[in-house]
């Protein structure tokens, strides 16, 4: 272990030593903050051990928001790096760390949390069920998920931060190059990150196949709660693809093993195959649940139901099986030979054409649709142009001989924001926009959504197109400065000018939420949209923390639009309410984490007895749980019957 102790703080550089003021304030502002309003106790009983599905996924959301604006100013650090040529703002070490974090914090701790948080709100509600099969395991997702993300933020002030990219590729990633501890938290910090996320995909596969509403059969599950499915099935496949590497990853880097180095034996293209086995099926890990957010908003919006649902469930499975099939087409140009690139090129260019049938399907549920130009809508029309283009140049980088140009060019980097950003940011916007009123009983103001909406568009366009042309000419990707001969300025200008129009979206949503909070309209109605079609809009707004008062039948693909049609089947008689039975809040998933982070730092900084230590904490904590015998408790008749009559407005629902 060569870790020295003046190096475990990081210092001399005025933006570190910014950042390290502003946690220090931040973390004493939230303590003083919640000790003068009196907040601990609800904090507490209310938010952190709460098991309540819906809870969790919004302090999935608030943590997904808030690693948006840490991959954000990464992006903002990048293109004020770039604006000008031969710049010295930072220089090529600080720029390495910047793109590396940058990738990880924004794939795996903004968009994975986003989606997965959206998913715990919404998929128990369309179809019908009260929670999540295992409600104490979702609550240790979210906490493994949080406690990786930290321990992985903590490297920006704290040891340094890795710098080899967010593939990490050997030998680059290993100890003969990079002998600091830096990429020893990109190891630990993800493995912990992604345990928690393997259990959510195990979740949501039990609770979808097990707890569904009586009558709600596979092919009558909403189009989100199929897509849910079947990223569930991806992360369950693919997850531990990734541990397995990141396990072998750390031996090498902490003890000394070879399974990677260029030397005794190690093989550097297996980290590339493990990698992009886990990395090319996690991109659809986050595209898929945007699909299915679409396909809701497409149909709520133009109050049509979906079209050609059956073809759209085959798409989204077949999109999956290619997913696991095309890893190849990520080293081309490393030596593989043009057999094994033809086989991959065929893969990768199919899976454009299940693709290709979704964008036809929501095309044609809006044909003589009578759309409203909500928000929601908005942000899923913007997204079929756009994500058009990435899918196009992404079959021109599909092409194996093609790719010797585009290959780690900008162009490239172009490409995949072109297919992440309308893909999976695009659809968390939607997705915000569209659900949250029936959680928080308000909406989103429609105003500043509209001016979110335009300033982010413009930025996104502005800041990536560019980028096609600078691949075109040649400006390679991860170069941290360019010569003023090369012609490439006004480019690279342009291209830092959208990144400012792209900040003053995400400041426009953060102010639409602070708004809305404290002037925006409260409801109680079921469905504030009014063209609503699935389950979740079937219950009170905001949801009751049982989902249903009775868990209700289903007979249609959109059960909630049936029920609508046929209000016998909407009725319900408050005689038949009984006691409603749900788990208990508990601590101990909270413990967990901060167990993992504990022993994750010590490991990371090579440590290595105490971290022995500290994973007696987990194991003391798994022990506790098996001897855990809570069964949770009863929500009283009474409680029921008047959360129902706020909503529905009904004499009949006054508690007897």
């Amino acid at each position: 272990m060569d870790i020295k102790w003046d190096k475990i703080l990081i210092t001399g550089d005025p933006l570190i030593l910014g950042a390290q003021i502003a946690i220090v304030l931040t973390m004493v502002g939230i303590v003083v903050g919640l000790t003068y309003f009196k907040k601990w106790k609800y904090l507490w009983s209310e938010w952190l051990t709460s098991v309540d599905h819906k809870r969790i996924g919004i302090m999935y959301i608030i943590m997904g928001v808030l690693m948006f604006f840490r991959g954000g100013v990464d992006g903002l650090m990048m293109k004020a790096q770039t604006a000008v040529p031969e710049n010295t703002f930072l220089d090529a070490q600080h720029y390495n760390e910047v793109f590396t974090t940058h990738g990880v914090i924004m794939i795996l701790f903004m968009a994975m949390p986003m989606l997965i948080g959206i998913m715990n709100i919404v998929m128990p509600l369309q179809i019908g069920a009260r929670d999540v099969a295992f409600p104490q395991l979702n609550l240790l997702s979210f906490w493994l998920t949080f406690a990786g993300a930290m321990l992985f933020n903590i490297s920006f002030v704290v040891g340094g931060s890795p710098d080899a990219g967010w593939t990490s590729y050997f030998p680059l990633a290993g100890k003969e190059f990079t002998p600091g501890i830096g990429n020893n938290f990109y190891m630990v910090a993800l493995q912990i990150a992604g345990i928690g996320t393997l259990m959510s995909g195990i979740n949501f596969i039990v609770t979808i196949m097990k707890m569904r509403a009586p009558g709600m059969k596979l092919m009558r599950m909403p189009m989100f709660t199929w897509t849910t499915l079947i990223t569930s099935l991806i992360i369950v496949i693919a997850f531990p693809i990734f541990t397995v590497a990141l396990l072998l990853g750390t031996m090498d880097r902490i003890f000394g093993t070879h399974f990677f180095t260029v030397a005794d034996g190690g093989l550097d293209m297996l980290w590339a195959n493990l990698f992009w086995l886990w990395g090319h099926p996690e991109v659809y890990i986050v595209i898929l649940p945007a699909f299915g957010i679409y396909s809701e908003i497409v149909a709520t919006f133009s109050k049509k139901r979906l079209y050609g649902y059956t073809s759209m469930v085959m798409a989204i499975v077949v999109i999956s099986a290619l997913s696991m099939l095309v890893w190849v087409h990520h080293f081309y140009t490393m030596g593989v030979g043009p057999a094994v690139n033809s086989v991959f090129s065929i893969t990768t260019m199919a899976i454009a054409v299940p693709t290709g049938i979704k964008m036809f399907n929501w095309l044609f549920t809006m044909r003589k649709g009578r759309i409203e130009f909500t928000a929601p809508m908005m942000w899923t029309l913007a997204f079929i142009p756009t994500f058009l283009i990435g899918g196009v140049t992404g079959v021109m980088l599909g092409m194996a001989a093609a790719d010797f140009q585009y290959h780690n060019t900008l162009f490239l980097v172009a490409h995949f924001h072109y297919t992440l950003i309308p893909g999976v940011v695009y659809a968390v916007f939607a997705a915000l926009y569209y659900w949250w009123p029936k959680v928080f009983g308000f909406k989103l103001n429609e105003r500043i959504g509209k001016w979110h909406f335009w300033l982010f568009n413009i930025g996104f366009n502005l800041t990536f197109f560019p980028m096609f042309f600078l691949g075109l000419q040649g400006a390679a990707r991860r170069m941290y400065t360019y010569s003023e001969e090369s012609g490439l300025w006004p480019l690279y200008a342009l291209s830092a000018v959208g990144a400012i129009f792209l900040a003053a979206g995400f400041a426009a949503l953060c102010y639409n939420i602070y708004w809305s909070i404290r002037y925006e309209k409260r409801t109680t109605e079921n469905d504030p949209w009014g063209t609503a079609r699935t389950l979740e809009w079937a219950t009170a707004t905001p949801v009751p923390h049982y989902n249903f008062a009775v868990v209700p039948e289903v007979t249609d693909v959109d059960a909630y639009w049936e029920m609508k049609k046929n209000k016998d089947n909407f009725a319900l008689d408050p005689n038949k309410i009984k006691p409603i039975h749900m788990p208990s809040n508990s601590g101990l998933p909270v413990y967990m984490g901060a167990a993992f982070l504990i022993a994750g730092f010590f490991l990371v900084f090579e440590w290595i007895p105490l971290a022995a230590i500290s994973a007696f904490l987990i194991f003391a904590g798994m022990i506790k749980r098996s001897f855990e015998y809570d069964d949770g408790y009863y929500v009283p008749v009474e409680e029921i019957i008047e959360k129902e009559r706020t909503w529905r407005g009904d004499s009949k629902w006054k508690a007897k």
